[in-house]
């Protein structure tokens, strides 16, 4: 490893960061993280700040499970890589698909097709979706549904069904036949509607009208987050999921969950969907799957979907896949993450310690007139809404969110901005006390501004 005064020297000179401008990179450098350890991480300068992003909503189980990291270790020293292209599999991807489908079976999901990560999850999935339907005798279903303010990774497929502009304007035009339902985002929606339950209720009547207008028979999937991450952590009512539901059974189109953030125990369950109590057709995970130790994500199935392709003819092949899916690494990795994911049962911590910096953020919203909205409380998913005017509803600008995230940096506490945004998903192994240093950072952030 090359000295600190180098790695200082050469920060952003030649390495293009997602998510950022080049140029602004390069004079306003990233932090260099050096190291980490339990829920904090280590910059360059000797700083140990609480890591309340869980590195990018996937560190669950903090940065010190040995489990996980032997692992990893063993699997190298045994088989570092071997093609599950297919004629040929291991020992390691067996062992973790029949892993994912035991924890998954609640969920219906009886079948994993392994990916390198979320993004290619999502695109992956919606591929499967167009082809069940042309196995089904049903070639003209190629449409998506999605919802505004979603995020579904970045490829061409998930960037096309994303419903952030940030993601889709300057690659435009994307894949044709997607169209974005209103986001149950009580904060803020066309309907000016602040009850959850008819707004979930408006949302069901714009979707049934969206396919009525595109014809049914033209609709491959709809897909959604349980919970929106990315879009500003926002939390649907209770009977919103079971509405888009049965809409979908009504109309032959399959549903897609997007489990990528909300899988594995974030919303204090083990899935986004059974949170909610339903049970999509289809799901996309990644980031928990390995608590980010290893890159691996997958599509999941259900009977309903794998029993179309298991007894079609050679139509049913699957002429997609990454030369990384099912690595015996990181299969390596899936079995020993969802092991100790159920041995430290971090659900539970999460539905506790989540409650506990909701309630500590909504007490900071009695303070701090800044806060516009704080969402949350169903598991680690904190999402905070800066407003310049609270009244009038008017987005933080951003050389105040930035100023509020140095200083809650310099606090004690890494976050993420998201627009204007503050939002935290720290690590599922996160104490009481380290929560209260989330919350004390976050007042310092906000003092600031």
């Amino acid at each position: 490893m090359k000295d600190d005064n180098f790695l200082r020297e050469m920060n952003a000179r030649h390495l293009w960061h997602p998510m950022g401008h080049p140029g602004e990179q390069q004079t306003n450098a990233p932090k260099i993280i050096k190291g980490a350890e339990g829920v904090r991480i280590t910059d360059i300068d000797g700083h140990d700040p609480v890591d309340a992003v869980g590195g990018l909503w996937c560190v669950n189980l903090g940065y010190s499970n040995d489990a996980v990291k032997q692992a990893i270790s063993d699997q190298l020293w045994q088989l570092p890589y071997y093609s599950a292209f297919a004629g040929t599999t291991n020992p390691a991807a067996i062992e973790a698909s029949y892993a994912v489908q035991e924890f998954f079976a609640e969920d219906g999901m009886t079948r994993v097709f392994f990916t390198s990560g979320g993004s290619d999850s999502v695109d992956t999935a919606l591929r499967m979706a167009r082809q069940y339907h042309r196995l089904r005798g049903e070639p003209t279903r190629t449409k998506f549904l999605s919802l505004k303010k979603g995020y579904h990774g970045t490829h061409w497929g998930g960037a096309s069904v994303n419903g952030n502009n940030r993601f889709r304007i300057t690659y435009e035009p994307l894949l044709p036949g997607c169209f974005h339902l209103p986001s149950p985002y009580t904060y803020r929606n066309p309907f000016d509607e602040t009850d959850g339950a008819k707004l979930a209720e408006k949302i069901a009547a714009a979707m049934v009208d969206e396919i009525e207008f595109q014809d049914p028979s033209t609709i491959a999937a709809f897909i959604m987050e349980p919970i929106q991450g990315a879009g500003g952590v926002i939390v649907p009512h209770a009977s919103f999921m079971k509405h888009m539901r049965e809409i979908c059974d009504r109309y032959g189109i399959l549903m897609i969950s997007d489990e990528v953030i909300t899988g594995f125990g974030r919303t204090g369950d083990w899935t986004g969907a059974r949170h909610w109590g339903v049970q999509p057709d289809m799901m996309t995970i990644a980031k928990g799957i390995t608590s980010g130790y290893f890159p691996v994500g997958g599509v999941l199935l259900g009977d309903k979907v794998a029993d179309v392709f298991e007894n079609a003819g050679p139509e049913g092949s699957i002429w997609t896949g990454y030369t990384y899916s099912a690595h015996p690494v990181g299969a390596a990795a899936v079995v020993a993450c969802l092991s100790e994911t159920l041995r430290l049962d971090t659900k539970t911590n999460a539905a506790a310690r989540g409650t506990q910096l909701y309630d500590g953020v909504c007490k900071l919203a009695e303070k701090y007139d800044i806060i516009g909205d704080v969402r949350g409380g169903h598991g680690l998913m904190t999402g905070i809404e800066l407003v310049s005017d609270r009244a009038k509803k008017t987005p933080m600008d951003a050389e105040t969110m930035k100023r509020v995230h140095q200083a809650t940096y310099e606090a004690g506490t890494m976050v993420r901005l998201g627009a204007h945004n503050v939002l935290m998903s720290p690590p599922l192994v996160i104490s009481e006390a380290e929560v209260d240093v989330i919350l004390a950072s976050l007042d310092a952030g906000f003092a600031a501004a």
